[in-house]
């Protein structure tokens, strides 16, 4: 099964963003959405091939649309960008493309036209090819890591010759976090496949789940190794912690974390 292609959209006017955000998942893209600059560098820093476009205003909260594109390419990640903003002056586009943008539509925008240009930009510039694309996630059945032992297919969880009672969505969140060890998963991503709910909505279930695995799994849920929280990006499973604790985990998770 050939993955969704993923779209980050950085756009600060909840509507507009909202109404894009609807149309391309009516497309059968993946989309994650923030509202200001430093987060949407945040996401892609913490994996450069997480996205494979970048649908980004200019007038933003934090740092402008031209200093985060100019960001991205100083870091040499070859991500499709396009500019989605109300300045129309010549100017403007000519120091969007100075910046390393691919194309730039100007505000109002023709609905049809923007999906036909993320279309012809997922198409010319591939993220991921065949020879370094992926394997998508493989199931798994049971994992042991730290003193933990866990069967998902009998629902038993030992740690440290103890036995616990988990339910089915704890084990299935524990599960996600297993398939894609590694990687960091956004807040909206979690609440979107394990949940299966809107990724916009605001709940506490993450964070609330994931002090109930810390409490479970970790020997220090204050300094969690398995459990990590990147703030403003999101989550990451490690079955073997490099050097202890990571220095760029916040072991409380934050409402506002994605």
């Amino acid at each position: 099964m050939r993955a969704r292609k993923h779209i980050l959209i950085v756009e600060d006017e909840k509507h507009i963003a909202m109404i894009v955000k609807y149309n391309l998942e009516a497309e059968g893209y993946r989309v994650t959405l923030v509202g200001d600059g430093p987060t949407g560098i945040r996401l892609i820093q913490a994996d450069h091939y997480a996205f494979d476009l970048m649908i980004l205003d200019l007038m933003l909260p934090g740092m402008s649309g031209y200093a985060v594109c100019e960001t991205i390419r100083e870091e040499n990640i070859m991500m499709p960008i396009l500019i989605l903003s109300a300045r129309s002056l010549p100017e403007d586009r000519a120091r969007g493309f100075d910046c390393g943008a691919n194309q730039y539509l100007n505000k109002p925008f023709d609905l049809e036209e923007l999906l036909a240009r993320v279309k012809n930009l997922l198409k010319l510039h591939p993220r991921r090819n065949q020879s370094a694309a992926p394997a998508p996630p493989t199931k798994v059945n049971a994992i042991s890591f730290g003193k933990a032992n866990i069967n998902f297919e009998t629902y038993e969880v030992r740690v440290d010759n103890r036995d616990f009672k988990m339910t089915h969505k704890e084990l299935q969140l524990l599960r996600y976090f297993v398939e894609n060890q590694g990687r960091v998963i956004s807040r909206q991503e979690l609440l979107s496949e394990v949940w299966e709910i809107n990724g916009e909505m605001q709940t506490r279930s993450v964070d609330q789940f994931m002090l109930r695995l810390r409490k479970i799994f970790e020997m220090d849920p204050a300094k969690p190794k398995h459990f990590l929280t990147l703030r403003d990006a999101g989550y990451r499973f490690l079955a073997e912690p490099i050097g202890g604790p990571s220095t760029d985990a916040d072991p409380s998770p934050q409402p506002n974390d994605l």
